[in-house]
């Protein structure tokens, strides 16, 4: 009898523990969301964007009274590769090409009147910077090529002619881009470009030899892969 009174005994005891603890309040650990956070932004990698801005040009030598200053917009894209080295360090290759609308001209005397357009610019440039966090600061200085057309018509003569051509040269500027998001920056420049030294109007009484100086103003956005 005495091993079924402990029995019954620790049952009892047993039986009063767990209603007392099933009048406990629950404590579970309360259900949030998990947002991950987004990704870091890097410089490092190729991109792509579009940019707008304006030109301000002038024909230099011979072709300057004629041909004038041909300013106007311009809007185009961009690719290039950054690569990052150290904390703070970044160099990359860029190319980019621009539609322009820039328009001059000239008359050095009554008779002789010119005009000038800047058609397309072209520039291929190595690029280096500081990184500051999401900010870039950048310097840099390569190829440019610019397609720009002249005509020229002179009421002493009976000449009236009108020819574009392909000019290359260098270019040179500097810069501020900054991470927006983890693929989008936007950016501000200033580029100068110095082209040609080709003759307009061969072997007519009004060839000349002018090379073209453009100061370009942009702006834009880069996504980056």
């Amino acid at each position: 009898m005495r091993p079924f009174l402990l029995c019954a005994l620790l049952a009892s005891a047993l039986g009063g523990a767990a209603a007392e603890a099933a009048d406990l309040p629950r404590r579970s650990a309360p259900f949030d969301d998990y947002y991950s956070p987004p990704p870091a932004f890097t410089w490092r990698g190729f991109y792509v964007g579009v940019h707008g801005g304006y030109g301000f040009g002038a024909f230099q030598d011979n072709g300057r009274s004629l041909l004038g200053e041909p300013n106007g917009w311009l809007v185009g894209v961009t690719g290039g590769y950054n690569y990052t080295f150290g904390p703070n360090f970044l160099i990359g290759l860029e190319a980019d090409f621009d539609f322009s609308g820039g328009k001059g001209g000239g008359s050095p005397i009554a008779g002789v009147v010119g005009s000038s357009g800047v058609d397309n610019i072209m520039t291929l440039r190595p690029r280096a910077g500081m990184i500051f966090d999401r900010a870039l600061v950048y310097v840099t200085g390569g190829f440019a090529g610019v397609v720009a057309s002249g005509t020229v018509g002179n009421v002493y003569n009976g000449f009236f002619g009108q020819q574009s051509q392909y000019l290359s040269g260098w270019a040179l500027g500097a810069g501020i881009e900054y991470g927006l998001a983890p693929n989008l920056s936007a950016k501000a420049e200033y580029l100068f470009t110095s082209v040609g030294g080709e003759r307009y109007f061969e072997f007519t009484p009004n060839a000349l030899t002018s090379t073209l100086d453009t100061s370009l103003v942009r702006g834009g956005f880069n996504y980056h892969f």
